[in-house]
């Protein structure tokens, strides 16, 4: 969905990007299923691979960009993160970096204020359904072929991420799902959530002391991840290499 909200914007927090219109993300429709979660080669935490069930959403199809997030910094006057005004960190086009997770939650709030759509972090279980696209026991969105297979895959990713929307979408139409930048999701991250988790919908454990995200980094040797990998950090943290995308409920 395109929908420009015209709203008059404060001149508070000015950030380095130029802004046009807000305008709302674009999603995905990700379908109600059961898919496979996790893996038996990977990791740990990965194991053990456990069937889910996931009821139908939304997710946007770009990672959120600087341009979009500095409305939010002009609608609310709040200071911008790291990295803000660095050259390597700053197209207008490239992914937010150095949010922390409280700080994507409050842009997720800002968005529904602005739309009345209930946008919110996706969990990690939705994140994995929508990263394997529909299909069932494939390493990467693309298939098995390994990273290093990817078109120019040793001259990206030098010095920061890319502009959004520059990698194939996979068959959900996720532009960059498994690579550019670690995404923050919902939950609470337990390595050992896999043994314990409820079969529908999944939401991760009810406490913590770090957050779940996932999705590769350009700033690793490997580029990007498989699409069970897990990763997590303290919630409060801002990494260079840490952004996020929106999720959406389907309005009945």
């Amino acid at each position: 969905m395109l929908g420009s909200l015209s709203l008059t914007m404060s001149a508070l927090a000015e950030p380095a990007q130029p802004a046009g219109p807000v305008r709302e993300p674009e999603l995905a429709a990700i379908p109600a299923g059961w898919f496979l979660m996790g893996s038996e080669t990977g990791q740990d935490n990965e194991r053990p691979t456990h069937r889910v069930w996931i009821d139908a959403f939304q997710l946007a199809i770009y990672q959120v960009t600087n341009s979009d997030y500095g409305h939010f910094l002009r609608y609310s006057g709040k200071l911008p993160p790291p990295f803000w005004h660095d050259p390597d960190f700053g197209h207008p086009d490239q992914p937010v970096v150095g949010v922390s997770w409280q700080e994507a939650v409050e842009y997720c709030v800002w968005l529904t204020s602005l739309s009345g759509r209930p946008y919110r972090l996706p969990t990690e279980a939705e994140w994995e359904r929508a990263a394997r696209g529909g299909v069932e026991g494939d390493l990467f969105p693309w298939g098995d072929a390994p990273p290093e297979s990817l078109p120019n895959y040793a001259s990206r990713w030098q010095a920061g991420p890319e502009p959004v929307g520059q990698s194939e979408p996979n068959t959900y139409g996720l532009h960059d799902i498994c690579a550019n930048v670690h995404e923050w999701c919902n939950d609470w991250y337990d390595a050992g959530y896999y043994a314990i988790s409820p079969e529908s919908n999944p939401r991760g454990p009810q406490s913590g002391n770090r957050r779940a995200s996932r999705g590769g980094s350009w700033r690793h040797h490997v580029k990007v991840t498989r699409c069970a990998a897990r990763s997590s950090i303290p919630p409060h943290f801002q990494y260079a290499d840490y952004g996020f995308r929106v999720a959406c409920a389907v309005i009945r």
